[in-house]
Protein backbone atom coordinates (compact mmCIF):
# COMPACT_ATOMS: atom_id res chain seq x y z
CA UNK A 1 0.00 0.00 0.00
CA UNK A 2 2.76 2.46 0.99
CA UNK A 3 4.72 1.61 -2.16
CA UNK A 4 1.68 2.39 -4.26
CA UNK A 5 1.12 5.72 -2.47
CA UNK A 6 4.78 6.61 -2.85
CA UNK A 7 4.76 5.71 -6.53
CA UNK A 8 1.70 7.88 -7.13
CA UNK A 9 3.24 10.76 -5.22
CA UNK A 10 6.43 10.49 -7.27
CA UNK A 11 4.52 10.23 -10.53
CA UNK A 12 5.95 6.82 -11.46
CA UNK A 13 2.85 4.67 -11.03
CA UNK A 14 0.97 3.32 -14.04
CA UNK A 15 -2.60 4.20 -13.14
CA UNK A 16 -4.66 4.96 -16.21
CA UNK A 17 -7.17 7.66 -17.03
CA UNK A 18 -10.15 7.65 -19.37
CA UNK A 19 -9.46 9.69 -22.49
CA UNK A 20 -12.43 11.62 -23.86
CA UNK A 21 -13.53 11.62 -27.52
CA UNK A 22 -12.13 15.12 -28.08
CA UNK A 23 -8.62 13.75 -27.50
CA UNK A 24 -8.82 10.48 -29.46
CA UNK A 25 -6.82 11.96 -32.32
CA UNK A 26 -3.91 12.63 -29.93
CA UNK A 27 -3.35 9.03 -28.80
CA UNK A 28 -1.04 6.49 -30.45
CA UNK A 29 -3.81 3.94 -30.99
CA UNK A 30 -5.56 6.32 -33.39
CA UNK A 31 -2.77 5.68 -35.93
CA UNK A 32 -3.60 1.95 -36.06
CA UNK A 33 -7.33 2.14 -36.73
CA UNK A 34 -8.75 0.58 -39.89
CA UNK A 35 -10.69 3.77 -40.50
CA UNK A 36 -11.04 2.74 -44.16
CA UNK A 37 -13.29 -0.08 -42.88
CA UNK A 38 -15.35 2.14 -40.60
CA UNK A 39 -13.39 1.43 -37.42
CA UNK A 40 -13.72 4.06 -34.70
CA UNK A 41 -12.77 4.47 -31.06
CA UNK A 42 -15.52 4.15 -28.45
CA UNK A 43 -13.52 3.91 -25.20
CA UNK A 44 -9.87 4.49 -24.36
CA UNK A 45 -7.80 4.05 -21.20
CA UNK A 46 -4.34 5.61 -21.18
CA UNK A 47 -1.56 5.22 -18.62
CA UNK A 48 2.08 6.27 -18.74
CA UNK A 49 3.03 3.00 -20.44
CA UNK A 50 -0.05 1.65 -22.14
CA UNK A 51 -3.17 2.46 -24.10
CA UNK A 52 -6.23 0.19 -24.14
CA UNK A 53 -8.34 1.25 -27.08
CA UNK A 54 -11.79 -0.33 -27.47
CA UNK A 55 -13.07 0.20 -31.01
CA UNK A 56 -16.22 -1.15 -32.60
CA UNK A 57 -14.13 -3.94 -34.19
CA UNK A 58 -11.27 -4.75 -31.80
CA UNK A 59 -9.26 -4.05 -28.69
CA UNK A 60 -6.01 -2.31 -29.65
CA UNK A 61 -3.37 -2.51 -26.94
CA UNK A 62 -0.46 -0.10 -27.28
CA UNK A 63 1.96 -1.89 -24.98
CA UNK A 64 4.87 0.16 -23.63
CA UNK A 65 8.03 -1.33 -22.13
CA UNK A 66 8.24 1.37 -19.46
CA UNK A 67 7.10 4.88 -18.73
CA UNK A 68 10.47 6.30 -19.83
CA UNK A 69 10.86 4.29 -23.05
CA UNK A 70 9.45 5.29 -26.43
CA UNK A 71 9.30 1.66 -27.58
CA UNK A 72 5.75 0.43 -28.21
CA UNK A 73 4.25 -2.90 -29.23
CA UNK A 74 0.91 -2.75 -31.02
CA UNK A 75 -1.37 -5.71 -30.31
CA UNK A 76 -4.76 -6.13 -31.94
CA UNK A 77 -7.55 -8.43 -30.76
CA UNK A 78 -10.50 -8.55 -33.16
CA UNK A 79 -13.82 -9.35 -31.49
CA UNK A 80 -14.66 -11.76 -34.31
CA UNK A 81 -11.86 -14.10 -33.22
CA UNK A 82 -11.16 -13.25 -29.55
CA UNK A 83 -13.80 -13.87 -26.88
CA UNK A 84 -14.26 -11.88 -23.67
CA UNK A 85 -14.87 -13.67 -20.38
CA UNK A 86 -14.35 -13.07 -16.66
CA UNK A 87 -15.14 -9.35 -16.89
CA UNK A 88 -15.02 -7.69 -13.46
CA UNK A 89 -14.30 -4.46 -11.63
CA UNK A 90 -12.33 -4.40 -8.39
CA UNK A 91 -13.26 -1.22 -6.57
CA UNK A 92 -10.83 0.84 -4.56
CA UNK A 93 -10.38 0.75 -0.81
CA UNK A 94 -10.46 3.86 1.33
CA UNK A 95 -6.79 4.68 0.77
CA UNK A 96 -6.44 3.25 -2.74
CA UNK A 97 -6.20 5.65 -5.63
CA UNK A 98 -7.21 3.21 -8.34
CA UNK A 99 -9.77 0.65 -9.38
CA UNK A 100 -9.16 -2.33 -11.64
CA UNK A 101 -10.90 -3.47 -14.80
CA UNK A 102 -10.21 -7.17 -15.31
CA UNK A 103 -11.10 -9.53 -18.14
CA UNK A 104 -9.85 -12.55 -20.05
CA UNK A 105 -9.46 -12.56 -23.81
CA UNK A 106 -9.14 -16.15 -25.00
CA UNK A 107 -7.18 -17.00 -21.85
CA UNK A 108 -5.03 -13.86 -21.94
CA UNK A 109 -5.60 -12.00 -18.68
CA UNK A 110 -5.88 -8.21 -18.55
CA UNK A 111 -5.83 -6.14 -15.37
CA UNK A 112 -6.02 -2.40 -15.98
CA UNK A 113 -5.56 0.09 -13.14
CA UNK A 114 -7.66 3.25 -13.52
CA UNK A 115 -8.02 6.30 -11.29
CA UNK A 116 -11.00 5.75 -9.02
CA UNK A 117 -12.50 9.09 -10.06
CA UNK A 118 -13.39 7.35 -13.35
CA UNK A 119 -15.59 4.70 -11.70
CA UNK A 120 -18.80 5.75 -13.50
CA UNK A 121 -17.15 5.60 -16.92
CA UNK A 122 -15.57 2.26 -16.06
CA UNK A 123 -19.02 0.88 -15.30
CA UNK A 124 -19.96 1.68 -18.91
CA UNK A 125 -17.14 -0.37 -20.46
CA UNK A 126 -17.84 -3.15 -17.93
CA UNK A 127 -21.42 -3.44 -19.22
CA UNK A 128 -20.29 -3.27 -22.85
CA UNK A 129 -17.67 -6.03 -22.47
CA UNK A 130 -20.08 -8.34 -20.66
CA UNK A 131 -22.66 -7.83 -23.42
CA UNK A 132 -20.07 -8.49 -26.14
CA UNK A 133 -19.01 -11.67 -24.34
CA UNK A 134 -22.62 -12.89 -24.21
CA UNK A 135 -23.05 -12.32 -27.94
CA UNK A 136 -19.76 -14.07 -28.68
CA UNK A 137 -20.83 -17.14 -26.70
CA UNK A 138 -24.19 -17.19 -28.47
CA UNK A 139 -22.44 -16.98 -31.85
CA UNK A 140 -20.14 -19.85 -30.86
CA UNK A 141 -23.13 -22.01 -29.91
CA UNK A 142 -24.78 -21.25 -33.27
CA UNK A 143 -21.58 -22.17 -35.14
CA UNK A 144 -21.39 -25.43 -33.20
CA UNK A 145 -25.01 -26.18 -34.18
CA UNK A 146 -24.18 -25.47 -37.82
CA UNK A 147 -21.37 -28.03 -37.70
CA UNK A 148 -23.67 -30.60 -36.09
CA UNK A 149 -26.19 -30.02 -38.87
CA UNK A 150 -23.41 -30.61 -41.40
CA UNK A 151 -22.48 -33.88 -39.69
CA UNK A 152 -26.11 -35.01 -39.82
CA UNK A 153 -26.23 -34.24 -43.54
CA UNK A 154 -23.02 -36.21 -44.09
CA UNK A 155 -24.64 -39.19 -42.35
CA UNK A 156 -27.47 -39.09 -44.87
CA UNK A 157 -24.95 -39.42 -47.71
CA UNK A 158 -23.25 -42.33 -45.97
CA UNK A 159 -26.58 -44.14 -45.86
CA UNK A 160 -26.80 -43.82 -49.66
CA UNK A 161 -29.94 -41.77 -49.41
CA UNK A 162 -28.22 -38.96 -51.26
CA UNK A 163 -29.06 -38.06 -54.88
CA UNK A 164 -26.94 -39.07 -57.87
CA UNK A 165 -23.45 -37.65 -58.48
CA UNK A 166 -24.62 -34.58 -60.34
CA UNK A 167 -27.14 -33.75 -57.68
CA UNK A 168 -24.56 -34.40 -54.99
CA UNK A 169 -22.17 -31.81 -56.45
CA UNK A 170 -24.98 -29.27 -56.60
CA UNK A 171 -26.05 -29.99 -53.04
CA UNK A 172 -22.44 -29.90 -51.81
CA UNK A 173 -21.86 -26.45 -53.32
CA UNK A 174 -25.08 -25.11 -51.88
CA UNK A 175 -24.35 -26.65 -48.47
CA UNK A 176 -20.82 -25.25 -48.39
CA UNK A 177 -22.04 -21.78 -49.29
CA UNK A 178 -24.71 -21.94 -46.60
CA UNK A 179 -22.23 -23.19 -44.01
CA UNK A 180 -19.71 -20.45 -44.81
CA UNK A 181 -22.43 -17.82 -44.56
CA UNK A 182 -23.56 -19.21 -41.21
CA UNK A 183 -20.04 -19.53 -39.80
CA UNK A 184 -18.48 -16.28 -41.00
CA UNK A 185 -21.37 -13.88 -41.48
CA UNK A 186 -24.66 -14.75 -39.77
CA UNK A 187 -23.13 -16.11 -36.56
CA UNK A 188 -19.89 -14.11 -36.30
CA UNK A 189 -20.61 -10.56 -35.20
CA UNK A 190 -17.70 -8.31 -36.09
CA UNK A 191 -18.97 -4.79 -35.48
CA UNK A 192 -20.22 -3.96 -31.98
CA UNK A 193 -21.01 -0.29 -32.60
CA UNK A 194 -24.56 -0.87 -31.36
CA UNK A 195 -23.35 -2.26 -28.03
CA UNK A 196 -20.88 0.56 -27.40
CA UNK A 197 -23.44 3.20 -28.43
CA UNK A 198 -25.93 1.69 -25.95
CA UNK A 199 -23.61 1.63 -22.94
CA UNK A 200 -20.80 4.18 -23.41
CA UNK A 201 -21.75 7.67 -22.27
CA UNK A 202 -18.39 9.47 -22.06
Amino acid sequence: MFKRLAAEALGISDIGVIVGPADYSKVDADDYLFSEDGEQIFFLIKSKKDEYCFTNLALIHVDGDSAVSSKRSIKRYDYSSHQFSGVSIETAGTLDMDIELKFDLDGLKFSIDVKKTHIEQLKDIYKALITIGKQQRRDQACRDNALRALEATASVHKLNIAPDAGGLVTQYSALLAALNTAMFDTHTKRDFSDVFTRYIHN
